[in-house]
């Protein structure tokens, strides 16, 4: 199949995930002192022959001056400089890119965290990949090169898998749905972490997920003609995939745009923020109306590091933790509805609305791939009929002005 390179014609509306910012690199800078004496007015202190001047030589006491001057002047700096100095660097990686609304919040945690920490701890951020996809963000934070990130469904799924349970396909209708049942399984989600020699900081979401594709798609039938990208490695998708009788691609995330350039894969799935963010969008025509599955994200820490830090330093991450998941996922709700104006305005068609789906088939596939998933104890099948009995409580109270955001799966 030959690809048509296509570009689009970008609106003034400005791109949610994005803002005006300066150079991630500064510019080289000259040496403030170049070109110039070591010490001012230096230039009297030696002769065309490099030899010190007579009169100083007679005045031995003045070089004296200047060197004790010259030395309490680097013992000051010196003496700055370590105090500037963090105690402790917690070293942290993600997936978001620069500029996009997840990073700039992240970067408010951090200057947060070292603001009120008085300088103590302060957080170095590895944004946009640069340290690999999450498996190797994992492994470096085994081998003690990294010591957090913020982390994917399937980075979460490597570290503690029941708590993919949240992001079950075709579960939750709504994200009130999906903050009542977050709430009543956080406890255990969290010990769960803790278990496994890590620290849940705080818990986001990346929004709900839907198919993108190069070609029309009505249909799940449609899907099977599809060179549909699968993340390498993932579990959840693995299942959902083979329940469907699909045939996916596995590709790291970071191969993704190549390979939509080169007609390796055709279609993905991923929310309509992270479709521009990672600039998925400009290779892709359409768009999925049925949303398959609410992603998840959390920040994390290794626990020993974690461990290492002062009491009053752990209590600090926890707190500011916990205040900025809760603005990436009110960020990340409102930039996802944003994103869906944009998409369109830009071009991407919608197609493949959910009532002229077989719900039916859909449960179905569903269910089939919870019984391999807990099968193989990726998620233990009684979390999965509580988190369903949770659902179910849920929708049966009496609705107090809430409204679902998706159409409803059983």
């Amino acid at each position: 199949m030959v690809l048509m390179n296509r570009t689009r014609s970008l609106r003034t509306k400005a791109l949610p995930m994005y803002s005006q910012k300066a150079s991630l690199y500064p510019s080289s800078r000259c040496s403030a002192c170049a070109g110039r004496d070591p010490v001012p007015g230096s230039r009297g202190l030696s002769n065309d022959g490099g030899m010190l001047d007579p009169g100083l030589r007679r005045d031995d006491g003045l070089l004296m001056k200047l060197m004790t001057a010259m030395l309490v002047l680097f013992l000051a700096m010196t003496t700055a400089n370590s105090v500037q100095a963090a105690d402790h660097t917690l070293k942290f990686a993600t997936l978001a890119p620069p500029g996009s609304t997840w990073m700039n919040l992240l970067e408010d945690w951090g200057r947060e965290v070292e603001r009120r920490s008085e300088g103590r701890l302060e957080l170095k951020f590895y944004p946009g990949g640069v340290q690999g996809d999450e498996p190797d963000v994992l492994r470096k934070i085994r081998y003690r090169q990294l010591d957090g990130a913020a982390f994917t469904g399937y980075g979460i799924g490597s570290i503690h898998s029941p708590a993919r349970v949240l992001e079950f396909p075709f579960l939750f209708d709504s994200y009130e749905e999906i903050d009542h049942v977050r709430t009543e399984l956080m406890p255990e989600i969290e010990a769960g972490f803790r278990d496994n020699g890590y620290e849940l900081l705080g818990w986001m979401e990346v929004g709900f997920v839907y198919f993108f594709s190069q070609q029309r798609i009505e249909d799940f039938e449609d899907l099977k003609e599809r060179r549909i990208w699968l993340w390498q490695g993932d579990p959840l998708g693995q299942a959902m995939f083979a329940a469907g009788d699909l045939a996916p691609v596995p590709l790291s995330i970071t191969d993704v745009y190549t390979s939509l350039s080169t007609g390796l894969i055709d279609t993905v799935y991923c929310t309509p923020l992270a479709a521009i963010a990672l600039q998925w969008h400009t290779r892709l025509d359409y768009m999925s109306r049925l949303p398959m599955a609410n992603g998840i994200g959390a920040l994390v820490v290794a626990r020993r590091f974690f461990d290492q830090l002062p009491p009053d330093l752990q209590q600090l991450l926890r707190e500011t933790g916990a205040e900025a998941s809760r603005e990436l996922i009110r960020a990340t709700r409102e930039d996802n509805a944003t994103s869906l104006e944009v998409l369109r305005e830009e071009g991407m068609e919608f197609v493949m609305p959910p009532e002229s789906l077989d719900r039916d088939a859909l449960l179905e596939m569903r269910d089939q791939a919870a019984a391999q998933l807990t099968e193989d104890s990726y998620i233990p099948r009684s979390l999965y009929e509580r988190t369903r009995e949770l659902l179910t409580e849920y929708r049966s109270a009496p609705a107090e002005g809430t409204t679902a955001t998706h159409s409803a799966h059983d």
